[in-house]
């Protein structure tokens, strides 16, 4: 038999685990499943989605909306290869526009019974208006879960299921607040729960199945159930992403300086192209601002560059190092400062000779020394939230960015006093997070050489340089 799985499903020749057929066959009209990552849910909810418009008699369209146009064409090819499995008349129909003022568009798979499946991105708008079906792909990262609801659900008043599928994104998230309501408050408006993490799909056969999918040389055909939840595990930016991602349960934003959703807002589509290779050049007249961070052996060292169009701040270039020596981070780092209009430096312990060497190498107006203590860390980190709540910072779509925003903790002490911390770890000490704080910081200080502010330098007490 390939692969060392040890759990088969009980008919190891179905097409489908058991948690996948449960789903399927729930025909009530509000379901909602509460997942792991990458267990195959996406791909079985597109074949009762296809038997729904294909069948004869059939009633309505179906409407779906995923995370990005990439996942919505994905969803698509789905639907495609399960009509083709069971010689479904369909016509890929391709981009078509879905709304009066033609700025709206959908991907279009269209069967012969007159009906057709529309797979759009997270535009809530796209579903005004719309009768049928609805299928919310990744409900949790649409953008705005509630306001995707409000505007899909009365597309049912004449007939039709609403699938809510999606992994957790934070306790606040309007996905989290649906559960919440169904376990602890009788479930008001009669959804039908489901929930499969991936210890679940593992002991309903997961691994049984990923393996015969998999190539005869995939490392994962060595592993038995408890070794491949350990790999995926260990694979993960930290716990709280484990079990978020898998384990169904919701990251708190209780405790979280920034919410999952708040830092959703703000990132660009998963395979948006955003990153420069190479230093900026000072003579492109470009805008360009940097944090850099310190580290040395436990923590990273982290240079964040932003470019300002209008007023809005884009991420170009994220640089971690880790265990390197100081001239060996030198020669990755020091290139890309002279086409950086300013680059806010971490001047606390090791940052001191960094700082120095810098601003004696690139001058002052360059280079600003910041010195971490609990008041500058209070007014470098606020600004980073605030850029986020307007809307106004852009940033990859990346687990290991996400966990480091994640990790920084605000606390208040019984003196009043505001503290910002965060768990120091193997993968860093919310390193990103400061280094981006640090260049939003140097966004805000005109360029050139222009002498302090009074008002700066007592907001400022541990900033040394010109401004």
């Amino acid at each position: 038999m390939k692969g060392k799985a040890k759990i088969l499903p009980p008919d190891p020749d179905a097409l489908f685990l058991p948690y996948q057929e449960k789903w399927i066959k729930d025909k009530r009209r509000l379901k909602l499943m509460e997942k792991g990552r990458q267990i195959g849910l996406s791909w079985s909810t597109a074949y009762p989605t296809v038997e729904r418009t294909a069948k004869k008699g059939a009633r309505w369209d179906q409407w779906v909306s995923s995370r990005d146009e990439i996942q919505a064409r994905l969803f698509l090819e789905d639907c495609k290869m399960w009509a083709r499995m069971f010689d479904l008349v369909a016509q890929d129909m391709g981009e078509v526009v879905v709304n009066k003022l033609g700025n709206l568009t959908a991907l279009k798979l269209s069967f012969a019974t007159g009906k057709a499946i529309y797979s759009m991105s997270s535009n809530p708008d796209a579903q005004a208006g719309k009768r049928g079906g609805r299928v919310l792909d990744e409900f949790a990262l649409l953008g705005d879960p509630r306001k995707m609801w409000s505007i899909a659900y009365p597309g049912l008043t004449w007939g039709g299921l609403l699938e809510v599928i999606s992994t957790h994104r934070g306790s606040r998230n309007y996905f989290n607040i649906l559960i919440r309501e169904i376990i602890e408050r009788d479930n008001p408006k009669k959804i039908s729960h489901h929930r499969v993490t991936l210890e679940d799909a593992l002991n309903q056969g997961f691994l049984y199945k990923l393996q015969k999918a998999l190539p005869d040389d995939a490392e994962q055909q060595d592993m038995d159930e408890a070794e491949y939840f350990d790999f995926v595990k260990s694979g993960c930016a930290d716990e709280e992403s484990f079990m978020q991602e898998y384990m169904c349960v919701p990251g708190d934003d209780d405790m979280a300086f920034l919410e999952y959703d708040l830092i959703a807002s703000c990132e660009y589509p998963e395979n948006e192209k955003w990153e420069i290779k190479e230093p900026p050049k000072p003579e492109t007249g470009s805008r360009f601002y940097a944090g850099l961070d310190i580290g040395r052996t436990r923590d990273l060292t982290v240079l964040w560059v932003l470019e300002l169009l209008g007023d809005v701040l884009y991420t170009r270039a994220i640089i971690t190092l880790k265990k390197m020596s100081k001239p060996d981070q030198e020669k990755v780092l020091w290139p890309w400062l002279p086409g950086i209009t300013r680059t806010c430096f971490d001047y606390t312990g090791l940052g001191i000779g960094w700082g120095d060497d810098a601003q004696k190498k690139f001058g002052e107006y360059k280079i600003e020394l910041v010195n971490f203590n609990v008041r500058v860390k209070e007014e470098l980190a606020y600004p980073v939230r605030g850029k986020m709540e307007d809307r106004k910072l852009r940033i990859p779509f990346d687990p290991d960015i996400r966990a480091d925003l994640r990790a920084v903790t605000k606390e208040t002490t019984a003196a009043g006093n505001v503290r910002f911390t965060a768990e120091r770890t193997d993968k860093g000490h919310a390193d990103r997070f400061w280094a981006l704080a640090l260049a939003i910081h140097a966004a805000s200080a005109p360029g050139g050489p222009v002498e302090y502010q009074t008002v700066i330098k007592r907001a400022f007490g541990g900033v040394k340089g010109t401004w």
